[in-house]
Protein backbone atom coordinates (compact mmCIF):
# COMPACT_ATOMS: atom_id res chain seq x y z
CA UNK A 1 0.00 0.00 0.00
CA UNK A 2 2.91 2.14 1.05
CA UNK A 3 4.57 1.77 -2.26
CA UNK A 4 1.00 2.39 -3.74
CA UNK A 5 1.02 5.91 -2.84
CA UNK A 6 4.57 6.61 -3.97
CA UNK A 7 3.23 6.45 -7.40
CA UNK A 8 2.94 9.58 -8.96
CA UNK A 9 -0.05 8.20 -11.24
CA UNK A 10 -2.14 7.71 -8.16
CA UNK A 11 -1.62 11.15 -6.68
CA UNK A 12 -2.50 12.03 -10.15
CA UNK A 13 -5.60 10.77 -10.27
CA UNK A 14 -6.69 11.72 -6.76
CA UNK A 15 -5.82 15.23 -7.89
CA UNK A 16 -8.29 14.59 -11.19
CA UNK A 17 -11.16 13.39 -8.85
CA UNK A 18 -10.74 16.09 -6.32
CA UNK A 19 -10.95 18.53 -9.17
CA UNK A 20 -14.38 17.00 -10.49
CA UNK A 21 -15.80 16.42 -7.00
CA UNK A 22 -15.21 20.21 -5.94
CA UNK A 23 -16.22 21.38 -9.23
CA UNK A 24 -19.33 19.39 -9.04
CA UNK A 25 -20.34 21.19 -5.63
CA UNK A 26 -20.41 24.17 -7.01
CA UNK A 27 -21.82 23.32 -10.49
CA UNK A 28 -24.31 20.52 -10.07
CA UNK A 29 -24.12 17.55 -12.43
CA UNK A 30 -20.63 18.38 -13.31
CA UNK A 31 -19.51 14.88 -12.26
CA UNK A 32 -22.43 13.48 -14.22
CA UNK A 33 -21.74 10.14 -16.78
CA UNK A 34 -22.66 12.43 -20.02
CA UNK A 35 -20.66 15.23 -18.84
CA UNK A 36 -17.65 12.80 -17.53
CA UNK A 37 -18.09 11.41 -21.15
CA UNK A 38 -17.30 14.73 -22.44
CA UNK A 39 -14.45 15.16 -20.61
CA UNK A 40 -12.96 12.05 -22.11
CA UNK A 41 -14.08 12.80 -25.46
CA UNK A 42 -12.41 16.10 -25.34
CA UNK A 43 -8.86 14.33 -23.78
CA UNK A 44 -8.86 11.65 -26.30
CA UNK A 45 -7.00 13.36 -28.84
CA UNK A 46 -4.54 15.55 -26.65
CA UNK A 47 -4.14 11.57 -25.52
CA UNK A 48 -3.26 10.11 -28.46
CA UNK A 49 -0.95 13.19 -28.95
CA UNK A 50 0.95 13.17 -25.73
CA UNK A 51 1.56 9.26 -26.30
CA UNK A 52 3.67 10.40 -29.41
CA UNK A 53 5.67 13.59 -27.34
CA UNK A 54 6.05 11.49 -24.44
CA UNK A 55 8.22 8.97 -26.85
CA UNK A 56 9.98 11.76 -28.18
CA UNK A 57 10.74 13.36 -25.04
CA UNK A 58 12.38 10.33 -23.46
CA UNK A 59 14.71 10.37 -25.96
CA UNK A 60 15.84 13.74 -24.44
CA UNK A 61 14.55 15.26 -27.82
CA UNK A 62 11.67 17.28 -28.18
CA UNK A 63 8.33 17.53 -31.21
CA UNK A 64 7.24 21.23 -31.53
CA UNK A 65 5.61 20.47 -35.34
CA UNK A 66 3.13 17.94 -33.67
CA UNK A 67 0.31 20.56 -34.32
CA UNK A 68 1.52 21.61 -37.42
CA UNK A 69 1.61 18.06 -38.67
CA UNK A 70 -2.06 17.29 -37.45
CA UNK A 71 -3.15 20.52 -39.26
CA UNK A 72 -1.37 19.32 -42.34
CA UNK A 73 -2.97 15.93 -42.84
CA UNK A 74 -5.98 17.00 -41.83
CA UNK A 75 -6.09 19.59 -44.96
CA UNK A 76 -4.82 16.65 -47.60
CA UNK A 77 -7.77 14.74 -46.23
CA UNK A 78 -10.26 17.71 -46.18
CA UNK A 79 -9.48 18.68 -49.63
CA UNK A 80 -9.23 14.92 -50.96
CA UNK A 81 -12.79 14.77 -49.67
CA UNK A 82 -14.18 17.67 -50.99
CA UNK A 83 -12.60 17.15 -54.56
CA UNK A 84 -13.09 13.36 -54.16
CA UNK A 85 -15.95 12.42 -52.42
CA UNK A 86 -16.20 8.46 -53.81
CA UNK A 87 -12.63 8.33 -51.60
CA UNK A 88 -13.53 5.51 -48.56
CA UNK A 89 -13.16 7.31 -45.51
CA UNK A 90 -11.20 4.21 -43.85
CA UNK A 91 -8.54 5.17 -47.24
CA UNK A 92 -8.47 8.72 -45.50
CA UNK A 93 -7.82 7.71 -42.51
CA UNK A 94 -4.68 5.97 -44.12
CA UNK A 95 -3.76 8.55 -45.89
CA UNK A 96 -3.52 10.97 -42.86
CA UNK A 97 -2.00 8.68 -40.93
CA UNK A 98 0.69 8.03 -43.91
CA UNK A 99 1.24 12.01 -44.59
CA UNK A 100 1.63 12.20 -40.72
CA UNK A 101 4.30 9.89 -40.43
CA UNK A 102 6.45 11.00 -43.78
CA UNK A 103 6.33 14.25 -42.04
CA UNK A 104 7.25 12.74 -39.04
CA UNK A 105 10.31 11.16 -40.92
CA UNK A 106 11.12 13.99 -42.23
CA UNK A 107 11.78 15.71 -38.56
CA UNK A 108 13.69 11.96 -37.80
CA UNK A 109 16.09 12.10 -40.49
CA UNK A 110 16.91 16.03 -40.15
CA UNK A 111 17.97 14.98 -36.06
CA UNK A 112 19.93 11.63 -36.83
CA UNK A 113 21.84 12.28 -39.92
CA UNK A 114 22.68 15.57 -39.81
CA UNK A 115 22.70 16.05 -36.27
CA UNK A 116 20.74 19.19 -35.58
CA UNK A 117 18.63 19.62 -32.48
CA UNK A 118 15.40 18.53 -32.17
CA UNK A 119 14.26 21.58 -31.08
CA UNK A 120 15.86 23.78 -33.83
CA UNK A 121 14.45 21.34 -36.90
CA UNK A 122 11.06 21.04 -35.64
CA UNK A 123 10.82 24.80 -34.75
CA UNK A 124 11.63 25.18 -38.65
CA UNK A 125 9.13 22.64 -39.79
CA UNK A 126 6.39 23.69 -37.48
CA UNK A 127 6.58 26.78 -39.51
CA UNK A 128 6.94 25.18 -42.80
CA UNK A 129 4.06 23.10 -42.68
CA UNK A 130 1.82 25.71 -41.53
CA UNK A 131 3.20 27.24 -45.31
CA UNK A 132 2.28 24.13 -47.20
CA UNK A 133 -1.54 24.52 -45.53
CA UNK A 134 -1.65 27.64 -47.10
CA UNK A 135 -0.54 27.00 -50.21
CA UNK A 136 -2.18 23.68 -51.12
CA UNK A 137 -5.58 25.16 -50.04
CA UNK A 138 -4.64 28.86 -51.29
CA UNK A 139 -5.53 30.73 -48.31
CA UNK A 140 -9.17 28.97 -47.89
CA UNK A 141 -10.59 26.84 -45.48
CA UNK A 142 -12.35 23.59 -45.84
CA UNK A 143 -16.06 24.24 -44.37
CA UNK A 144 -18.78 22.13 -42.82
CA UNK A 145 -21.39 21.91 -45.71
CA UNK A 146 -17.92 20.66 -47.77
CA UNK A 147 -17.50 17.47 -46.10
CA UNK A 148 -19.30 13.93 -46.66
CA UNK A 149 -21.63 12.67 -44.38
CA UNK A 150 -19.77 9.26 -43.67
CA UNK A 151 -16.50 11.94 -43.25
CA UNK A 152 -17.53 13.54 -40.06
CA UNK A 153 -19.75 10.38 -38.96
CA UNK A 154 -17.27 7.74 -37.59
CA UNK A 155 -15.93 9.79 -35.00
CA UNK A 156 -19.84 10.47 -33.92
CA UNK A 157 -20.32 7.06 -34.08
CA UNK A 158 -21.28 4.98 -30.83
CA UNK A 159 -19.87 1.39 -29.73
CA UNK A 160 -21.24 -0.21 -26.49
CA UNK A 161 -22.30 3.82 -25.13
CA UNK A 162 -19.23 5.35 -25.82
CA UNK A 163 -18.09 7.52 -28.71
CA UNK A 164 -15.86 5.52 -31.29
CA UNK A 165 -13.37 8.88 -30.64
CA UNK A 166 -12.88 7.01 -26.85
CA UNK A 167 -12.39 3.76 -28.52
CA UNK A 168 -9.62 5.04 -31.00
CA UNK A 169 -7.72 6.07 -27.64
CA UNK A 170 -8.13 3.52 -25.87
CA UNK A 171 -7.10 1.32 -28.69
CA UNK A 172 -3.93 3.16 -29.44
CA UNK A 173 -2.64 3.87 -25.22
CA UNK A 174 -3.37 -0.41 -25.16
CA UNK A 175 -1.01 -0.60 -27.94
CA UNK A 176 1.51 2.03 -26.51
CA UNK A 177 1.56 -0.06 -23.26
CA UNK A 178 2.44 -3.00 -24.79
CA UNK A 179 5.14 -1.19 -27.14
CA UNK A 180 6.97 0.68 -24.08
CA UNK A 181 6.76 -2.32 -21.16
CA UNK A 182 6.51 -5.68 -23.31
CA UNK A 183 9.34 -4.47 -26.67
CA UNK A 184 12.78 -4.13 -26.98
CA UNK A 185 12.19 -1.03 -29.09
CA UNK A 186 10.42 0.58 -25.85
CA UNK A 187 12.85 -0.18 -23.62
CA UNK A 188 15.21 1.44 -26.12
CA UNK A 189 13.59 4.39 -26.05
CA UNK A 190 13.87 4.67 -22.23
CA UNK A 191 17.64 3.83 -22.12
CA UNK A 192 18.91 6.14 -24.58
CA UNK A 193 17.19 8.70 -22.48
CA UNK A 194 18.52 7.44 -19.20
CA UNK A 195 22.36 7.35 -20.91
CA UNK A 196 22.51 7.66 -24.39
CA UNK A 197 26.56 6.69 -24.02
CA UNK A 198 25.61 3.58 -22.07
CA UNK A 199 23.13 2.80 -24.51
CA UNK A 200 25.96 2.65 -27.60
CA UNK A 201 27.86 0.35 -25.47
CA UNK A 202 24.32 -1.87 -24.88
CA UNK A 203 24.22 -2.14 -28.83
CA UNK A 204 21.33 0.14 -29.32
CA UNK A 205 22.00 2.63 -32.57
CA UNK A 206 20.77 6.45 -30.47
CA UNK A 207 20.50 7.91 -33.82
CA UNK A 208 17.89 5.47 -35.55
CA UNK A 209 15.93 4.83 -32.26
CA UNK A 210 15.43 8.35 -32.36
CA UNK A 211 14.27 8.42 -35.75
CA UNK A 212 11.59 5.91 -34.89
CA UNK A 213 10.43 8.11 -32.08
CA UNK A 214 10.02 10.63 -34.65
CA UNK A 215 8.33 8.62 -36.94
CA UNK A 216 5.82 7.34 -34.11
CA UNK A 217 4.85 11.16 -33.30
CA UNK A 218 4.20 11.66 -37.05
CA UNK A 219 2.43 8.93 -37.21
CA UNK A 220 0.15 9.78 -34.22
CA UNK A 221 -0.11 13.42 -35.62
CA UNK A 222 -1.41 12.61 -38.65
CA UNK A 223 -3.77 9.81 -37.72
CA UNK A 224 -5.04 12.73 -35.41
CA UNK A 225 -5.31 14.94 -38.13
CA UNK A 226 -8.09 12.91 -39.75
CA UNK A 227 -9.77 12.53 -35.84
CA UNK A 228 -9.30 16.45 -35.70
CA UNK A 229 -11.08 17.38 -39.05
CA UNK A 230 -13.75 14.99 -38.48
CA UNK A 231 -14.93 16.06 -34.95
CA UNK A 232 -14.77 19.79 -35.73
CA UNK A 233 -15.69 19.86 -39.10
CA UNK A 234 -13.38 22.54 -40.31
CA UNK A 235 -9.82 22.59 -42.64
CA UNK A 236 -7.73 25.55 -42.14
CA UNK A 237 -4.05 26.83 -41.37
CA UNK A 238 -5.41 27.81 -37.95
CA UNK A 239 -6.50 24.14 -36.76
CA UNK A 240 -4.54 23.53 -33.47
CA UNK A 241 -2.40 26.38 -33.78
CA UNK A 242 -0.43 26.64 -30.29
CA UNK A 243 -1.58 23.13 -29.44
CA UNK A 244 2.26 21.99 -29.96
CA UNK A 245 2.37 23.52 -25.87
CA UNK A 246 -0.99 21.80 -24.98
CA UNK A 247 0.93 18.74 -25.90
CA UNK A 248 4.08 18.99 -24.17
CA UNK A 249 2.25 20.34 -21.15
CA UNK A 250 0.28 17.35 -21.04
CA UNK A 251 3.90 15.55 -20.80
CA UNK A 252 5.25 17.21 -18.04
CA UNK A 253 2.20 17.44 -16.10
CA UNK A 254 2.08 14.10 -16.11
CA UNK A 255 5.65 13.35 -15.21
CA UNK A 256 7.15 12.83 -18.11
CA UNK A 257 11.17 14.46 -17.92
CA UNK A 258 11.99 16.85 -20.37
CA UNK A 259 15.46 15.34 -19.59
CA UNK A 260 14.96 12.48 -21.07
CA UNK A 261 14.48 8.36 -19.92
CA UNK A 262 11.47 9.28 -17.26
CA UNK A 263 7.85 8.86 -17.85
CA UNK A 264 5.40 6.12 -18.53
CA UNK A 265 1.58 5.83 -20.86
CA UNK A 266 -0.48 6.41 -17.84
CA UNK A 267 1.23 9.59 -16.91
CA UNK A 268 1.53 10.60 -20.50
CA UNK A 269 -3.02 9.63 -20.56
CA UNK A 270 -3.47 11.36 -16.46
CA UNK A 271 -1.87 14.75 -17.54
CA UNK A 272 -4.07 14.77 -20.64
CA UNK A 273 -6.97 14.56 -18.84
CA UNK A 274 -6.16 16.97 -15.91
CA UNK A 275 -5.68 19.34 -18.56
CA UNK A 276 -8.87 18.18 -20.06
CA UNK A 277 -10.48 18.67 -16.56
CA UNK A 278 -9.33 22.18 -16.04
CA UNK A 279 -10.52 23.00 -19.62
CA UNK A 280 -13.43 21.80 -19.03
CA UNK A 281 -14.42 23.11 -15.01
CA UNK A 282 -13.28 26.40 -15.25
CA UNK A 283 -15.64 27.76 -17.37
CA UNK A 284 -18.36 25.83 -15.53
CA UNK A 285 -17.55 27.80 -12.61
CA UNK A 286 -16.76 31.21 -14.16
CA UNK A 287 -13.43 31.53 -13.48
CA UNK A 288 -12.14 34.11 -16.01
CA UNK A 289 -10.09 33.14 -19.09
CA UNK A 290 -6.98 34.86 -18.07
CA UNK A 291 -7.14 33.04 -14.32
CA UNK A 292 -7.55 29.48 -16.55
CA UNK A 293 -4.08 30.63 -17.83
CA UNK A 294 -2.41 31.31 -15.13
CA UNK A 295 -3.72 27.79 -13.56
CA UNK A 296 -2.93 25.96 -16.40
CA UNK A 297 1.13 27.40 -16.14
CA UNK A 298 0.83 27.14 -12.06
CA UNK A 299 0.21 23.18 -12.89
CA UNK A 300 2.96 22.95 -15.39
CA UNK A 301 5.73 24.86 -13.38
CA UNK A 302 4.54 22.50 -10.30
CA UNK A 303 4.67 19.36 -12.23
CA UNK A 304 8.48 20.06 -13.38
CA UNK A 305 9.45 20.82 -9.78
CA UNK A 306 7.88 17.26 -8.85
CA UNK A 307 9.77 15.92 -11.84
CA UNK A 308 12.88 17.41 -11.10
CA UNK A 309 13.05 16.09 -7.34
CA UNK A 310 11.96 12.62 -8.45
CA UNK A 311 14.08 12.67 -11.34
CA UNK A 312 17.04 10.55 -10.04
CA UNK A 313 14.83 8.18 -8.11
CA UNK A 314 12.79 7.28 -11.76
CA UNK A 315 15.65 6.79 -13.84
CA UNK A 316 16.94 4.27 -11.74
CA UNK A 317 13.65 2.09 -11.15
CA UNK A 318 13.56 2.30 -14.94
CA UNK A 319 16.99 0.58 -15.49
CA UNK A 320 16.20 -1.67 -12.83
CA UNK A 321 12.68 -2.70 -14.52
CA UNK A 322 14.48 -3.01 -18.03
CA UNK A 323 17.28 -5.07 -16.85
CA UNK A 324 14.68 -7.65 -14.85
CA UNK A 325 12.84 -7.80 -18.11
Amino acid sequence: MKSLFRSREIWLLLVIAAMIFATDLRAPGFASLPRLEDILEDSSILAILALGQMIVILTRSIDLSMASNLALSGMIVALINQYYPGVPVPGLMAIATLSGLLLGAFNGLFVWRLGIPAIVVTLGTLTIYRGVIFLIAGGQWVNADAFTPDFVALTRIEMLGLPLLIWYAVAIIAAFYVLMTRTSLGRAFYAIGVNPTAAVYAGINVGKTTFWAFCLSGLLSGFCGYLWVSRYVIGSVEVAKGYELTIVAACVIGGISISGGVGNVAGAVLGSLFLGVINVALPVINISPFWQMAISGAAIILAVVLNSRGEKRGARLILKNAESA
